[in-house]
C-alpha cells in the first residue's frame, strides 16, 4: 500500500474520539484486578445516555424496519468486526425470539462467516466484497441496509451501503463517532458517540455496547410494531427447542389460567404457535379460524380480541 494512504488513514484516525486516549484509564496498568473492573464499568456507565439521545434516529429506524418486512422487503445488516458479528447476532436472534424466517433478516461481516470465529482485520479494506455479498442475495429497492461502523471510515460497510443508495433500498448508518464523511443519501445517520475507549481504540468495549443496545432497540421495536408481542409477552415464538416449548406453556398457564395439560394441548392444536393458541382460546375458534383472524389484523392479537 502507498505511503500516501498510510499518512490519510494515520490522519482519519486522528479525528476519530473513539482513537483517542482516556484520560480516566491511562494508569490502569498499574492497577489491581478490582480497581480496573471498575474503570472499566465507569466508562460503561456512560452508554446508555449517549444511546438515549439518538431515541428519534433508533426510533426512525425501527419504523423502517417493520415497514419493510410489512410489505415484504428484507432487512440487511452489514459491517466489519465487532459491528459485523453484531449485526449478525442480532439477524440470527429474531427467528428464535419473534418467528421471523431466516431469510428476512440477514447478517453481513466483512470476511464472511468464518470471521465470526477468527478474526479477519484486513477483510474490511474490501470495498468489493460488500458489493458482491449484497448482490449475492440479490439486494433490491423494497430491501433495508444497516451498516455499522464504529470508526464510520469501514470501507466495506461504506462501500455496502453506497451500493444499497444507487439501487433504490433503503439505509441506515449505526456510527460511534461524529458524522463526518459518511456517504450522501442515507435515510438514517444513528451517531453514538462513546468517546475514548478504557482501551484506546477497543471499539468491542463501549462502541459494541452501544452498537448492541441500539440493535436490541431497532429490531425490538420493529417487532412490537408488527404485532409480534401481546403486551411484553413473546407470543410470535415457535417451540422449535425444549426451552421455547417450556417458555410457549409457560406463557400459556399464566396468560389463560390454563395447568400444564391443558397448556399442552392448546399448544399442540395451535401447531406450536403461541400466539394462534391464544386466539383459539380466546375467541373459542379452530386453527384455521385463528390464523385468518390474525392474517386480517395485520398478526395483532390485541386487534382480534377488540374485534370479538
Amino acid at each position: 500500500m502507498p505511503m500516501i494512504n498510510h499518512k490519510k488513514l494515520l490522519q482519519e484516525l486522528s479525528h476519530l474520539t473513539t482513537e483517542q486516549i482516556n484520560p480516566n484509564t491511562i494508569e490502569i496498568d498499574r492497577l489491581p484486578a478490582i480497581e480496573i473492573a471498575r474503570k472499566i464499568n465507569d466508562e460503561d456507565q456512560k452508554v446508555a445516555g449517549i444511546v438515549r439521545q439518538a431515541l428519534p434516529e433508533i426510533a426512525q429506524a425501527a419504523e423502517l424496519f417493520a415497514e419493510t418486512l410489512r410489505t415484504g422487503g428484507r432487512i440487511f445488516y452489514i459491517g466489519a468486526g465487532t459491528s459485523g458479528r453484531l449485526g449478525v447476532l442480532d439477524a440470527a436472534e429474531c427467528p428464535p425470539t419473534f418467528g421471523t424466517k431466516p431469510g428476512q433478516i440477514t447478517g453481513l461481516i466483512s470476511g464472511g462467516y468464518d470471521t465470526l470465529v477468527m478474526s479477519s482485520e484486513g477483510a474490511e479494506d474490501k470495498e468489493e466484497d460488500a458489493v458482491n455479498d449484497l448482490k449475492s442475495h440479490g439486494l433490491s429497492s423494497q430491501d433495508f441496509v444497516i451498516g455499522l461502523a464504529a470508526s464510520v471510515r469501514t470501507p466495506y460497510t461504506q462501500a455496502g451501503l453506497r451500493y444499497a443508495i444507487e439501487i433504490g433500498a433503503k439505509t441506515a448508518f449505526v456510527i460511534c463517532n461524529k458524522p463526518d464523511n459518511v456517504p450522501p443519501g442515507i435515510d438514517v445517520i444513528i451517531a453514538l458517540p462513546v468517546g475514548p475507549e478504557a482501551i484506546t481504540g477497543s471499539t468491542r468495549m463501549k462502541s459494541g455496547t452501544a452498537q448492541k443496545m441500539t440493535l436490541n432497540m431497532i429490531s425490538t421495536t420493529a417487532m412490537v410494531l408488527l404485532g409480534k408481542t401481546y403486551g411484553n409477552l413473546m407470543v410470535d415464538l415457535q417451540a422449535w427447542s425444549d426451552k421455547l416449548t417450556a417458555r410457549s406453556r409457560k406463557i400459556l398457564m399464566e396468560l389463560l389460567q390454563l395447568d400444564f395439560e391443558q397448556a399442552d394441548t392448546l399448544l399442540n392444536d395451535a401447531h406450536g404457535s403461541v400466539k394462534v393458541a391464544i386466539v383459539m382460546h380466546k375467541r373459542h375458534c379452530s386453527y384455521h379460524q385463528a390464523t385468518q383472524l390474525l392474517e386480517k389484523h395485520g398478526g395483532f392479537i390485541s386487534k382480534v380480541l377488540d374485534e370479538g
